[in-house]
């Protein structure tokens, strides 16, 4: 469990903002740079070459990655692979002979969001290092730790979305958001970053979470607040992606709430125009 210690320093929300906008537009898919196989070998050894070749590539892409991206990594790995052969993945490392089947209730999801919600706040994942020139862009094991289980908790609300629990998931997002808000807000009292901090350090898929979001809202929100979530919700975490991200609601909103999103299209359209 990370150690709970105070931080110090802040920075500018409005500069936090500018930076986050910039990266979004920024953004990019980084082309492939491993080697090609052959187009053509002997009898069996295509597969054989062909699967070892993507496979070395794999372990060499893992072992340069970051703690925080591999623990991600591994949080998914867990969710993923079946609870008899968890043993073999990591039995030599965590004791799980006595593991428990997670709770499969309604209200498991926004009761574990709630406990994260207090956890955060009250420092659980802050912790601190001494910043240097060769350091000041990794985070700390509390900050890495915080954004694996962000993430876990963020699928598990996209995936609540998907199997129509829409008031809990639409809960679970708004608490989480809620954090990243306080967080983008300047208070230093729920992650460390050695550099410039912000929500724009988790590296969130807004696009994946803001369709299952938008959904949750068009089933339990009033026309009147469906407009004014979803403007809100872009503003403060995707501005620069706002056209798109309103197509994604005008997708899913019913015709009243479509209305209350036409005075925020024209103002895009009209911004383009110039």
């Amino acid at each position: 469990m990370p150690p709970e210690t105070a931080g110090n320093g802040s920075s500018s929300a409005v500069r936090l903002r500018a930076r986050r906008d910039a990266l979004g537009r920024g953004q990019c898919n980084a082309s492939d740079q491993g080697t090609r196989v052959p187009s053509s070998t002997a009898g069996g050894n295509f597969s054989m070459t062909h699967r070892i070749t993507h496979l070395e590539r794999l372990r060499k892409e893992l072992r340069a990655m970051r703690r925080g991206d591999l623990l991600i990594i591994a949080e998914r790995a867990i969710e993923l692979v079946p609870k008899a052969t968890l043993k073999a993945l990591v039995g030599d490392y965590v004791l799980v002979d006595d593991l428990e089947e997670a709770s499969a209730t309604p209200n498991a999801l926004l009761d574990e969001v709630q406990t994260f919600h207090v956890d955060s706040l009250a420092g659980r994942y802050f912790e601190d290092f001494a910043v240097n020139s060769r350091n000041c862009t990794q985070h700390s094991r509390g900050t890495d730790a915080f954004i694996a289980e962000f993430k876990r908790l963020l699928r598990g609300c996209i995936s609540a979305a998907d199997s129509g629990q829409y008031e809990v998931a639409r809960q679970a997002f708004e608490l989480l958001f809620g954090l990243l808000r306080h967080i983008d807000e300047c208070h230093d009292d729920v992650l460390f970053f050695a550099d410039e901090g912000g929500s724009w350090q988790l590296g969130i898929d807004w696009h994946s979470a803001f369709a299952a979001y938008f959904r949750c809202l068009a089933e339990t929100a009033t026309a009147a607040d469906f407009a004014t979530n979803v403007d809100q919700t872009i503003e403060d975490f995707a501005e620069h992606e706002r056209p798109q991200h309103l197509r994604s609601a005008h997708s899913v909103a019913n015709a009243a709430q479509r209305a209350t999103l036409e005075p925020l299209e024209r103002r895009v359209a009209d911004r383009q125009r110039r």
